[in-house]
């Protein structure tokens, strides 16, 4: 079985991950949004190893990871407003789906076979270092399962992938908490895929300082060929089932708060005691998990979820929540 290595932020933890990324191998480390699951998406080999990893579909395209604006737009044209927003939020927790340029050395697996790429700066200091050591695209789905809760500290990491992976670069908690927001450029009016750390508020105030119009703001259906990361229907999933909206919780079910949480619940995790959006979307995934774990121990029969409001990042909890609700194939005790 594969020993997967635990290294340390820091020069020698960033230079080891770097090599092995770069002799095909893979390396999960820590954004300010979860953390990625590294591979290098110029390798074929690499991202087929990547998808065998997390049990992922090969159809779902990855994100390309890149150091800077220039390193991005080598591998996607920036159509339309993409050098707009990206000099407003790169580095930073905004992913943009551009037209694949033709002498894109990104494989065709990391892209599922679509003309478009997916491409992100990350805002975290370790991850963009070990971007420029690496010196190329770096493919980085959430380091779990697929469809699993998305990881937010390397031990989540090593809970879902140890010994299936080479690596885990620790750069603690991740500060964010959530995925990126994916705004599809490729054809004409910008169209939100994937609500997440960039608020469409923000993207909207951004392209009207332009005098440009807003995105589309209804995150895109799935369909079955997904056009970005993030868009299967049942996804980010406790194994617990998850009920939405829940305005009373049984004796027998855990509660995910948000404000004034509910009376009864067995076991209980607030986003936000203060109703804050922020502070929720950094909890989320680790409440989930902790409420999945405990609530299993205990032989509760589901999670009950109280709304969380729109605005700021309530958006891009409630698409989490519901795609984490979505009918799955699998339960606990069904296989």
């Amino acid at each position: 079985m594969l020993v997967t290595e635990s290294l340390a932020a820091g020069p020698q933890g960033v230079a080891r991950a770097a090599a092995l990324l770069q002799a095909g191998r893979l390396v999960a480390f820590g954004t300010e949004t979860v953390y990625g699951l590294g591979a290098d998406a110029c390798n074929r080999e690499a991202v087929r190893a990547l998808f065998e990893a997390k049990r992922r579909p090969g159809h779902n395209p990855l994100i390309a990871h890149v150091a800077d604006a220039d390193a991005a737009f080598a591998q996607g044209v920036p159509k339309g407003c993409a050098q707009l927003l990206a000099a407003a939020f790169w580095p930073g927790p905004l992913t943009l789906v551009l037209p694949r340029r033709p002498d894109s050395t990104v494989c065709a697996e990391a892209t599922a076979g679509l003309p478009t790429i997916a491409l992100r700066v990350p805002a975290a200091t370790t991850a963009l270092a070990l971007l420029r050591a690496v010196g190329r695209p770096v493919a980085a789905p959430s380091a779990n399962r697929s469809g699993r809760l998305s990881p937010t500290e390397a031990a989540h990491v090593l809970d879902g992938l140890a010994g299936r992976i080479d690596a885990v670069l620790d750069c603690g908690p991740c500060p964010l908490g959530l995925e990126s927001t994916v705004l599809d450029l490729a054809g004409g009016r910008p169209r939100l895929l994937r609500a997440g750390g960039v608020p469409i508020e923000a993207i909207a105030a951004v392209l009207a300082e332009a005098g440009l119009p807003a995105p589309d703001g209804d995150v895109a259906a799935p369909g079955a060929r997904p056009a970005s990361p993030g868009m299967l229907a049942s996804h980010y999933a406790p194994l617990l089932p998850l009920r939405l909206d829940a305005g009373s919780v049984a004796s027998d079910e855990a509660l995910l708060a948000f404000g004034a949480a509910l009376p009864g619940a067995a076991l209980t995790w607030n986003l936000s005691a203060a109703g804050d959006t922020g502070e929720a979307a950094t909890r989320l995934f680790a409440g989930l998990r902790a409420l999945d774990d405990q609530g299993i121990r205990l032989g509760l029969r589901g999670i009950a979820a109280m709304p969380v409001p729109g605005g700021g990042l309530g958006p891009a909890i409630r698409d989490r929540l519901a795609r984490a609700a979505a009918p799955r194939d699998a339960r606990p005790g069904q296989g």
